[in-house]
């Protein structure tokens, strides 16, 4: 075991905010990384952490040798990516999280493509709506559709993401169309959340937003199952393009009011600042942007 062994076990405890988890992360047993903190304090002289039964916090000393450590193992890392071969294959594990739709409708076949041309790359996949914390969970990047508040963590765009108004032409015929966002109050609204309440940010016609608050026929946590009720005639969704652009396309869905649709939103590849981003990791966001671009297919129905 070496001090860098000593040094990146320690950073890994402090980041996923545990022992059993750094463990399970750096795929080691619970007393061997133990046994590197003990013999880092040892060889230091110092006790970087003050460790309970149920927690663990850094003393002084330890902040001063985690924020050190980590610039450390990141200029390590950045000089192995820029000494490797530049054309040698990609490899190792990589850890992602995504957006269930989103992940399973575009992603996916993005991924497929991706491991086809760098088979020696293994991916580790979480789909899922919820945020995770990548430095907890020790994921290396997540797909994000969001406005980014999380200053503790680096961003790459990706493209962008449309949302729109629609509903299917049956229902339009029995309920008729809405002309504006006041007409909304008297149709059945098909509403996606997850915590954010039954309100529907739209466009203001002047560069701004208004709140529409709604009483929703049906709520739910997943877009596909609500662009599939609009499909079948149970009301009007506000739905990202990305979900609904197959039945835009077949005309199942009509798209509505498209002067309040909400200004785009992005998806991000996110990932956190205190880990260097590995060339694989690199590539695949790369690979990402340049495969959906500034007019995803998904926008061209």
């Amino acid at each position: 075991m070496t001090a860098f062994d000593e040094m990146n076990s320690f950073v890994r405890v402090v980041e996923a905010g545990s022992i059993s988890k750094a463990a399970e992360q750096l795929g080691m047993a619970k007393s061997g990384v133990s046994r590197r903190l003990a013999d880092l304090e040892s060889r230091l002289g110092v006790r970087l952490m003050n460790r309970t039964t149920r927690r663990s916090s850094l003393t002084d000393a330890g902040r001063t040798y985690y924020e050190g450590a980590v610039k450390l193992l990141s200029d390590v890392a950045e000089l192995d990516a820029v000494v490797a071969d530049s054309e040698a294959s990609l490899e190792g594990r990589l850890r992602l999280a995504a957006p269930l739709s989103f992940g399973l409708c575009h992603l996916a076949p993005a991924i497929e493509e991706f491991v086809e041309a760098h088979p020696a790359v293994l991916i580790d996949i979480d789909f899922s709506d919820r945020q995770v914390d990548l430095v907890a969970q020790g994921v290396d990047l997540a797909i994000r559709i969001a406005e980014l508040r999380d200053s503790s963590l680096k961003a790459r765009h990706i493209c962008p993401i449309r949302l729109m108004l629609c509903a299917s032409p049956a229902y339009l015929e029995r309920h008729g169309t809405p002309r504006n966002p006041d007409d909304l109050a008297g149709h059945r609204i098909l509403h996606y959340d997850i915590g954010g309440g039954s309100v529907l940010r739209l466009a203001d016609g002047r560069g701004g937003e208004q709140q529409v608050h709604v009483e929703p026929q049906l709520v739910a946590n997943n877009g596909d199952f609500l662009c599939d009720m609009a499909i079948s005639g149970h009301g009007i969704i506000l739905t990202p393009t990305f979900i609904a652009w197959q039945a835009l396309a077949t005309g199942e869905l009509q798209a509505l009011m498209s002067d309040c649709w909400p200004p785009p939103l992005n998806a991000y590849a996110v990932y956190p600042q205190t880990r260097y981003l590995s060339r694989r990791a690199r590539s695949f966001i790369d690979f990402l942007a340049e495969r959906f671009g500034t007019n995803p297919y998904w926008d061209q129905f």
